[in-house]
Order: C-alpha cells, then structure tokens, then sequence
C-alpha cells in the first residue's frame, strides 16, 4: 500500500466519528482522530477540531503512526496555528453586542434566566426581552440560540413589510418570502414567485434591505440582468447603484 497524502485545512463545524489516539510528533503530544474508511489512500487534515486522519480499513496503527512521524513537520506546524488563530465567529455571551439594522444590540441576561437584546445607544423602552425557563447562568449555545431566534423573527417582520411596499411600488403580487442561510447571496428570487432572502440582510441597515428587496422583486417583471431589469429597479429605488457598491463594502 502506497503513502499517497492528501492535507487540508477545513472549517467543519463538528469532528468526525472515530478513534481517538495520541502521538508525540517532534517532542509534542498529539491527539488525532483514526477514521477507517473504504479509500485507498490517507488523508489528514488540520483544523479546530485537531488533526484526523482517514486511512484504509485494513492498514495498521504502526503504518498510520509511521506515516504521521514522517508528515510530523507539516502536522505541527498546521495545529499552532490554529492554536494561536484568532476566533474570527461571534461570541455568544453576555455583553456581545449584535447589529440590528446597522444599530448596535448588546445581550444582557436578568436574574431569571431570561436574555434581553439592548440597543446601546437607545432608550430602554425600546429593549426585547425573550424569556426562557432557564437557570441563571446560560452555556454559549443557550445564547446563540435566542440570539438566532431573534434575528429570525426580526428578519421575517421587516423583510414582508419591506416586500409588502415595494411589490406595491412594482405593480406586482407579494410572493412567498424564506430565509436563506446561503454564504454568498444576499438574496434569490424564482420564476415561481419564490423569493429568499439572506437573514444576514437585517444586520444591515434599511437602506441596504430595501435595496435587495427592490432587486428581487424586480426579477418577477424581468429575469435577468439586462438593462431592463436595472431600470425597474431604479424605477423603484433610484440610489441603487449607490447601495449595490455600499452593500459590496460591506461584506
């Protein structure tokens, strides 16, 4: 059986099922993930659940852990630098701010448990509180998933009002609206009146909202991106141009 390696770098969200083992590679202990699998090859990869190895069903822990003193350079090197990598992701603890339609939220937590999302720079009426029947002292993942409960329902309230006007201005029927988790759209619309919109958009502020709105609404009168189609919108919103080259900036 050959040595053939493959390396990577991955995000996965989660490490995958296997053994797990360690090894000292250049004088430093190091745990990693065995997966056997039907391949002909190894393949490792580095990322911040550690390293994981695939290998053929059949080969040997010996094989394997010659293979790795031989990658051991490689391998040390990938897993410092994840070690010392900055998370670039939210924090999901008190006192994290999110933005809001380009205003800042700030997360605070009462004494019952429950998560109440602050604008920074507001008066205190205009706070959210969500409510939950939790203990006082909520893990990460308990706040992620408010937060996210919240940017949803926010997304969804001002998305159809925002639909709601512009499909008027258009001429046109108000379609479905869905959210969409894609990475690198902002918004989509289908022949079928379908239009999905990015819950990242309401982190923006209304300007750019409105902006993606009149976009896809304007692909149900023309589905392109002609002249035609850039008139409809401008028609509707005449800064796009403007907001299209703000949104891009923007990230």
């Amino acid at each position: 059986m050959g040595t053939k390696t493959m390396f990577s770098m991955g995000e996965e969200s989660r490490p995958p099922a296997g053994e797990l083992r360690r090894i000292s590679l250049n004088g430093q202990d190091v745990a990693y993930t065995l997966i056997r699998c039907p391949r002909t090859t190894i393949g490792m990869k580095v990322d911040h659940s550690g390293l994981s190895v695939r290998i053929p069903s059949r080969e040997s822990v010996r094989w394997v852990e010659s293979v790795l003193q031989t990658k051991a350079d490689w391998i040390v090197k990938k897993l410092n630098s994840w070690h010392h990598r900055k998370p670039c992701g939210p924090k999901w603890e008190e006192g994290a701010i999110f933005p809001l339609l380009g205003e800042p939220w700030q997360v605070t937590i009462t004494a019952n448990g429950a998560v109440r999302m602050r604008r920074t720079n507001a008066d205190s009426a205009l706070e959210t509180q969500l409510k939950l029947p939790l203990p006082s002292r909520l893990t990460a993942q308990q706040i992620e998933c408010v937060v996210m409960e919240w940017y949803c329902d926010r997304a969804m309230s001002c998305f159809r009002e925002r639909m709601a006007l512009y499909s008027q201005k258009l001429g046109i029927a108000l379609p479905q609206l869905k959210l969409s988790r894609a990475r690198t759209l902002w918004g989509s619309c289908h022949a079928r009146g379908v239009v999905r919109l990015n819950w990242r958009l309401i982190q923006k502020p209304l300007d750019l909202v409105d902006y993606v709105v009149a976009h896809e609404l304007a692909h149900l009168i023309e589905m392109n991106h002609s002249m035609a189609f850039w008139q409809t919108v401008e028609r509707v919103y005449p800064n796009c141009k403007e907001a299209r080259k703000k949104l891009r900036g923007s990230g």
